[in-house]
């Protein structure tokens, strides 16, 4: 979070907004996180660090390093799914009619948060390529209920190594236990 005032810019310290970084001389092998050096903060008996231009300043704000970072593991994972001939939508409808189904067609769009109309286009895919299939609902045959068949589900299982191994390639430059401090701090940003 920035504050602005007259002529002077701060930002709050990585180690305020991701935890305590480590002391100087800190491993990567004992989780330890240090602070980015485009992430300026005020010593606590020194001087004010030179603002940053506006350009810079936005760059160093966890929110532009986050969303870019997940931006280049959506692509990571898209390439890896395309590669099975999967688009994400498509593999998200999938997983979800695997776990849940058989489901009616219309509680897949609302667990889902998908448009009915934008559903009906992904479903008809789906079964067109014979990895659901949608059948009366036996519970109430006014709507339709959607399985995975046996080829749907052997899909679902090549994506997860598919998107394991986007995710992996995403986390290469970090060693296992920056990866897993990575993984934690993240967890608790999502549920703040």
């Amino acid at each position: 979070m920035a504050r602005m005032t007259r002529g002077t810019r701060r930002t709050r310290t990585t180690e305020s907004a991701l935890g305590r970084a480590p002391a100087s001389g800190a491993s990567a092998d004992d989780g330890g996180v240090e602070a980015a050096p485009s992430v300026l903060a005020p010593a606590a008996d020194g001087p004010e660090p030179p603002a940053l231009p506006p350009l810079q300043h936005i760059q160093s704000l966890p929110s532009w390093l986050i969303g870019r970072v997940a931006a280049r593991g959506r692509g990571l994972v898209a390439e890896a799914l395309a590669e099975q001939g999967v688009k994400m939508m498509h593999h998200a409808v999938l997983a979800a009619v695997s776990e849940l189904g058989p489901i009616a067609q219309a509680d897949l769009g609302r667990k889902l948060a998908i448009d009915p109309k934008d559903l009906v286009g992904i479903l008809n895919d789906l079964q067109a390529d014979g990895l659901t299939v949608r059948e009366p609902d036996p519970r109430d045959r006014r709507k339709n209920a959607v399985t995975v068949t046996p080829a749907g589900q052997d899909l679902i299982e090549r994506c997860a190594a598919a998107a394991e191994a986007a995710n992996a390639q995403l986390l290469a430059p970090l060693a296992p236990a920056e990866a897993r401090r990575l993984m934690a701090l993240l967890a608790r940003l999502h549920e703040a």
